[in-house]
């Protein structure tokens, strides 16, 4: 994982060299966040679109399930200004309380987290292209960053550009959880939500027919039967994907954690779908340990502005397969606008930016590079909350006009701890 992360920092201080942490083996990652509060980044821009910082606490309102909470911790940080804009010796002071930094220690700590998992070949080639070219020019002198991917490579924080380019060019598409089309039935993980978890008829309908279809001389019950057991299997692999997924994720946050200065995790994926309840928790937890450990999330989705019609060879004759195509055609699509929803989660809960519906992917990553200039950190308790163990929505408001704000959109709130009583055994 981000095994270096500690001993890369020698390079600043030898004095602060760590033990080197055992790189992590993909998918043992477990979130644990313990919760007695809600913390809530938010990022506030104008209508140019810059980022305000001048706001005082007074000036929002948080409200859970639309009840008004009050804010029972507020800070704002300033951040590095753009690239380009601001020299190394320029930058903002250090908050009270932080960490002295040193003359030449990095202000800025980026790592790219390459989704080589989702990735398809054809995207991945276009996000190293111009990956290439924001290493090789859009990163300041004094930025300390890390290429990595969901496989587990991994360069370590260096200044060291063309060790950050040779690890560009060495990504490939991995394999390992992928859905296989043309399957009879052909059963993707989102199809296998709708048929096994939400009990959809309608979904369950389909199938069958598809089986139907496509297998020939089966009844209908073996038809079902056939359905049930390729969502259960597509079931299996899409959790365990989601699981290993996310709790990458996680791992790189809280070692970012561990880190002076500023910290900005640049996911760039096309995705992947977060559609249970056990998923939508575990990327709630996510924002918590983000805003707890400092760390911006932002996320770039590679794949543009990105068709969902079938290709000539997925296309048949006939007006049953003709109907089945564009039942195929709609899944397809519903499931692609649902994968950028954990992007957009990520990014706006933690203060990040989410770039998308955009093949100007050169401009998207400088732009999530260079972040938020202001951020605000709110915080409320959640004594008066109710631990239901269920998602709340939240909505975060400011008390002046022509303001635009992005804050994180929920959190699940936790289920209070029960005291076990030690039964005595004398």
């Amino acid at each position: 994982m981000l095994a270096p992360l500690a001993a890369q920092q020698s390079e600043v201080k030898p004095a602060q060299v760590k033990p080197q942490q055992e790189p992590l083996a993909l998918g043992t990652a477990k979130i644990e966040v313990k919760v007695d509060s809600v913390l809530i980044p938010v990022v506030v821009r104008d209508s140019q679109g810059r980022a305000a910082g001048n706001l005082k606490k007074e000036d929002f309102q948080i409200f859970d399930q639309d009840k008004p909470r009050a804010i029972s911790g507020f800070s704002i940080q300033q951040r590095a200004a753009p690239l380009g804009s601001m020299s190394f010796a320029e930058a903002p002071p250090v908050p009270s309380g932080s960490p002295p930094q040193l003359p030449g220690a990095p202000n800025r700590f980026i790592v790219y987290l390459f989704d080589d998992m989702h990735l398809a070949a054809g995207d991945l080639m276009q996000v190293r292209k111009v990956g290439m070219q924001l290493l090789a020019g859009s990163l300041a002198d004094s930025d300390m960053a890390a290429v990595i991917s969901m496989s587990g490579s991994n360069t370590g924080l260096t200044r060291d550009r063309t060790k950050l380019q040779d690890a560009l060019v060495k990504l490939q598409a991995r394999e390992l959880y992928r859905h296989v089309a043309h399957e009879c039935p052909d059963i993707d993980y989102y199809r296998a939500d709708r048929i096994m978890n939400k009990r959809e008829p309608t979904a369950m309908e389909q199938a069958i027919q598809d089986a139907l279809t496509c297998q020939k001389m089966i009844d209908r019950n073996s038809a079902q039967r056939i359905v049930e057991t390729a969502a259960l299997r597509a079931l299996e692999i899409g959790d365990q994907d989601v699981r290993v997924s996310l709790g990458f994720i996680a791992e790189v946050v809280r070692r970012m954690g561990q880190l002076q200065g500023q910290r900005s995790l640049i996911l760039v994926s096309p995705g992947f779908l977060t559609i249970t309840p056990d998923a939508m928790f575990e990327e709630s937890l996510i924002m918590n340990m983000a805003a707890q450990a400092n760390v911006t999330i932002s996320a770039l989705d590679a794949r543009g502005l990105y068709t969902n019609t079938l290709s000539a060879s997925e296309q048949s004759s006939g007006s049953m397969m003709a109907t089945m195509q564009a039942q195929q055609s709609q899944n397809r699509a519903d499931a692609a606008t649902l994968s950028g929803e954990v992007m957009a989660e990520l990014a706006e809960g933690t203060g990040g930016t989410y770039f998308h519906d955009s093949n100007d992917l050169a401009s998207g990553l400088r732009r999530l590079t260079d972040g938020p200039e202001y951020l605000y950190l709110l915080e409320f308790s959640l004594d008066e909350a109710k631990r239901d163990g269920a998602y709340h929505r939240l909505r975060v408001t400011v008390d002046q006009s022509n303001l635009h704000l992005q804050a994180r959109r929920g959190y699940f709130a936790p289920k209070p701890v029960k005291n076990t009583k030690v039964k005595n055994t004398k």
